[in-house]
């Protein structure tokens, strides 16, 4: 820590002396980034250092809105806040505690007066209920598709062998592509 300011001494050339000092104790060497140059920042954008600061402890800026606005977000953002969820009752335990935070505030307001109130738990479920059957619904389309792809591979792997025993010197790859310049050719001709 350092000492304190002796009287009669003006501020500038104390820190100086303590500046100074601290070099001569090579208190400054071996600093991380010595010698290279600081981040570009935005002209006019005095709170860059915080979004920084926010960052490297892994928080995001919504952590300095004020409580109500931070309810509001959290209300905005919860179906995608619910969309890895498994079962109901986990979504209603999610907005149950949600709600428990609003009601909290509520009873002791602080910050901006911004209207906000408790999420009904059976809007969101039902929400949450159609956004999962669409979602399993994509995924099972998907997983047809795949296992379609993985078929339409396997019978040309079969015609690829049943090429080979049958003696056949053109591989299946060959023949396929014969077959699309034909099919080609006769759309070609089609007006």
């Amino acid at each position: 820590m350092a000492e304190r300011k002796p009287p009669g001494m003006g501020f500038e050339t104390w820190i100086d002396k303590q500046v100074r000092e601290a070099q001569e104790r090579g208190e400054f060497d071996d600093l991380p980034l010595t010698g290279k140059p600081l981040p570009p920042r935005r002209p006019g954008d005095e709170y860059a250092w915080i979004r920084e600061k926010l960052a490297s402890e892994g928080e995001s800026a919504d952590a300095l809105l004020p409580t109500p606005l931070r309810l509001r977000k959290e209300i905005h953002k919860l179906p995608e806040t619910l969309r890895d969820v498994r079962s109901e009752q986990a979504v209603r335990d999610v907005v149950g505690e949600l709600n428990e935070r609003i009601v909290q505030w509520l009873r002791a307001p602080s910050g901006p007066n911004i209207p906000v109130g408790p999420v009904d738990a059976d809007a969101v479920v039902a929400e949450w209920r159609v956004a999962r059957a669409e979602r399993l619904a994509a995924e099972r389309q998907v997983t047809q598709e795949r296992a379609a792809a993985a078929e339409q591979a396997a019978a040309a792997a079969r015609a690829a062998e049943e090429a080979r025993s049958s003696g056949n010197p053109l591989s299946p790859l060959t023949w396929l592509n014969w077959w699309r310049r034909q099919i080609g050719r006769r759309g070609d001709r089609t007006p």
